[in-house]
């Protein structure tokens, strides 16, 4: 998808198909007027990229509420799960419709193009934590081979997370042909004979598995060497000093949610399903608990190599942009330096280890949970991996 089919003049014509309501997002969300002529005091809402929050994706938030990290913030923090749009995340912060969202990368860049000025403060996905998804049987090792090949879309705006990973491993992404599936239909869709490929990611393998879609996976976070979502706020919002200092505060409670689930991944999933008793239901105790570890070791990563919970691989966010230039899904030269900051990783990481990982420790987990073989769990981790 080239940067040109992703204009200004697009971006505004979906916004006006009421895309950017309160409706969406809940009747507490100020107006921009408001947001702006008084000291910061919420509510602050998280955007979803995937237009729903019925995941375990976004474990470290759940935790940090339930557990008290988010200490003394004063205001209400949300989630919301907004359209399903893959671009309406950084659309919602744009119009100040939301407080911090998490977009890929490549929906980060659309933004830059765009104009919209936003800046990644916590690199959550360290990992590349997108997948390629094939028909039992028919997947391949190298990407190369998918090229004049079909590869299925929840939503058009994938292509520009699909593209720079192709192009990150060898493959032409002019020579692959995407459509457009449908959320959620998309990976039925390929166990139905569609296709040959969808695109997928950690934390929904799991699901698609314990619903009996029993694909092969080419896993990002084997063979690609891009980063992943991570969370963004408008720079404007830096330069307040109110939403600043609630901004440090906030990421340290996603820091420590992070290191809670590290130490007790079972207790995490505990804690996501007492927040959605959907996502419960959905997933079962075991399919719930892997997903969520699938999704923690992208978030994760080599911490040897690390300062931290959120730090971003400069390099490799330098390598992404470069790339997008190269197929020309960015017209411009992003500086890595100006959208990507790691300046609060030191100060959301400062918190007290010892005390995380004896809340996890003492953290008592239904019957449904311990029963949960964790050796056998790891066994099966990768058994449908072909990379």
């Amino acid at each position: 998808m080239k940067f040109e089919d992703l204009t200004r003049r697009r971006l505004l014509k979906i916004g006006a198909k009421g895309v950017v309501t309160t409706t969406v997002l809940g009747s507490g969300v100020l107006p921009p007027t408001a947001a702006l002529a008084k000291p910061y005091n919420g509510p602050h809402t998280w955007i979803s990229p995937r237009g729903t929050i019925e995941v375990m994706d976004d474990y470290p938030y759940w935790v940090a509420k339930a557990m008290g990290y988010f200490g003394d913030l004063g205001v209400e923090t949300a989630m919301e799960p907004g359209p399903a749009d893959g671009t309406a995340v950084v659309k919602f912060l744009a119009v100040e419709q939301a407080d911090i969202g998490f977009p890929s990368p490549g929906v980060l860049s659309f933004a830059v193009n765009a104009g919209m000025d936003l800046v990644s403060v916590f690199g959550s996905g360290n990992l590349d934590l997108f997948n390629i998804a094939f028909r039992k049987g028919e997947g391949v090792r190298y990407l190369k081979e998918l090229e004049g090949k079909t590869v299925l879309l929840g939503s058009a705006a994938w292509q520009s997370i699909c593209d720079p990973m192709f192009a990150a491993v060898g493959v032409d992404p002019s020579k692959i042909n995407y459509v457009e599936a449908g959320w959620p239909t998309w990976t039925t869709a390929l166990a139905s004979g569609n296709g040959d490929a969808c695109l997928a990611w950690e934390g929904l393998r799991a699901d698609l598995t314990a619903k009996g879609l029993d694909f092969d996976y080419w896993l990002g976070m084997r063979g690609s060497p891009l980063p992943s979502n991570s969370l963004v706020v408008r720079r404007a919002d830096l330069q307040d000093p109110d939403r600043l200092e609630f901004l440090k505060k906030y990421l340290k409670g996603w820091a420590m949610g992070s290191e809670f689930a590290d130490r007790n991944p079972r207790a995490a999933a505990d804690i996501v399903f007492k927040a959605l008793p959907t996502t419960k239901a959905n997933y079962g105790p075991r399919a719930g608990t892997e997903s969520l570890m699938q999704i923690h070791r992208t978030f994760k990563g080599s911490m040897s190599n690390r300062p931290g919970w959120g730090a971003h691989d400069i390099p490799s966010w330098d390598n992404f942009f470069r790339i997008l230039k190269d197929i020309g899904q960015s017209r411009i030269d992003i500086d890595v330096e100006r959208y990507v900051s790691n300046e609060f990783i030191a100060g959301a990481n400062s918190f007290d280890r010892a005390q995380v990982h004896a809340d996890a420790d003492g953290y008592e987990l239904p019957s449904d949970l311990q029963e949960i073989d964790m050796e056998a769990l790891e066994t099966r981790f990768y058994s449908n991996v072909i990379n």
